[in-house]
């Protein structure tokens, strides 16, 4: 029942279980949603019976927000150290996320956190956490089922309602992979540190080797997606019927196939366009302005509308830098192919284009 914004929550029980020092309840009724919610065993009658006098269940009344008040819970993409380092300060519910990985070294993401971090921080691991390893012709960074990635967000403590804070070095395309998948699984509160940790460190804000407390495990549900992806199916027909264009985030030379070390042939698909991810950043690190990259991505797009964007790179993470980049631009709905090249290459019979 809804009423003027409490649900009432009842409590059941098979006949013969043992009372539990704790009840874990999802509803959904109609738009309204409370998840999760941990119920003491105090909220129960003292002999753990589901019903009350005259057959009126016993329940709890919880506050509890409807789906499209959860989606107004949006955070700017970008944030400032000075920024993170306020919410440190005051922020109640917020979990911020260590992403720092090395392509050619995947060892070398942990070593570095453990070297010394952004206090409470939490490492996710591209490997480990914002990927699966799957065939070749899936691509060197598959995307996990959506379960998963929630399952492994809550265990670290991230919430409906959490703010996450993520960072990486300092071109933040580890961080745009989390930003992405955070989003995928419709959880909009969610920011990049502008610059990373090298901007953090600059600034003289504070740095820990200490390990974070163990997470108490989070409220988080999925939701409805705020991306779009698209497959190799999709991809390969768009050659002919042209109805989308495809951006390319790799560097000019792997776009042209030269210097190609990371995949097993040099190239791009056909008819994309090479927008380099790292042209979204200014020399230190952090992102240019919101005109500028507006403007720049703009000429990019050749006119075409954002929700008609695939974009894609090496294997589906530096794509997210783009996506990122045009959020900052006010240029939303351009969809991922996660896949991306590492896949379309070791795909057989896939067109490779080399002008």
């Amino acid at each position: 029942m809804v009423d003027d914004r409490v649900l009432h929550v009842i409590v059941m029980r098979s006949r013969g279980a043992p009372c539990m020092p704790a009840w874990r309840v999802m509803l959904e009724s109609g738009d309204w949603r409370a998840t999760a919610i941990h119920v003491p065993a105090r909220s129960m009658t003292p002999e753990c019976k589901p019903y009350g006098k005259q057959g009126i269940p016993y329940g709890l009344h919880i506050t509890a927000l409807s789906q499209s008040e959860e989606r107004t819970m949006k955070a700017n993409p970008l944030i400032s150290a000075q920024e993170l380092s306020n919410l440190l300060d005051t922020a109640s519910n917020l979990v911020v996320c260590d992403c720092r990985f090395e392509l050619t070294n995947p060892s070398q993401g942990l070593q570095l956190y453990n070297d010394g971090h952004i206090p409470g921080a939490r490492h996710v691991d591209l490997d480990q956490v914002l990927s699966i390893k799957g065939a070749p012709d899936e691509g060197r960074h598959p995307l996990p089922a959506r379960e998963h990635f929630v399952r492994a967000m809550s265990a670290i403590g991230i919430s409906n309602d959490t703010h996450v804070v993520c960072y990486d070095a300092n071109d933040s395309m580890f961080a745009a992979r989390l930003w992405w998948m955070l989003r995928w699984i419709g959880h909009a509160n969610v920011s990049v540190l502008d610059g990373g940790f090298n901007v953090w460190q600059q600034g003289g804000y504070p740095v820990t080797t200490e390990p974070p407390q163990p997470a108490k495990e989070g409220m988080l549900a999925l939701r409805d997606s705020l991306t779009k992806t698209v497959d190799y199916e999709d991809v390969l027909a768009n050659i002919n019927s042209a109805e989308r264009m495809v951006i390319d985030a790799r560097s000019p030379d792997r776009f042209r196939g030269e210097n190609e070390t990371l995949d097993p042939v040099g190239g791009h698909i056909p008819g994309a366009a090479n927008r380099f991810f790292k042209d979204n950043l200014q020399a230190d690190g952090t992102f240019k302005d919101a005109e500028t990259l507006r403007r720049e991505l703009t000429t990019s797009l050749q006119g075409q509308n954002p929700e008609r964007v695939i974009s894609q790179c090496g294997s589906g993470v530096t794509a997210c830098h783009n996506l990122l980049a045009m959020e900052v631009a006010g240029l939303s709905g351009a969809a991922l192919y996660p896949g991306s090249w590492s896949q379309w290459s070791n795909t057989k019979g896939a067109p490779v284009g080399r002008e």
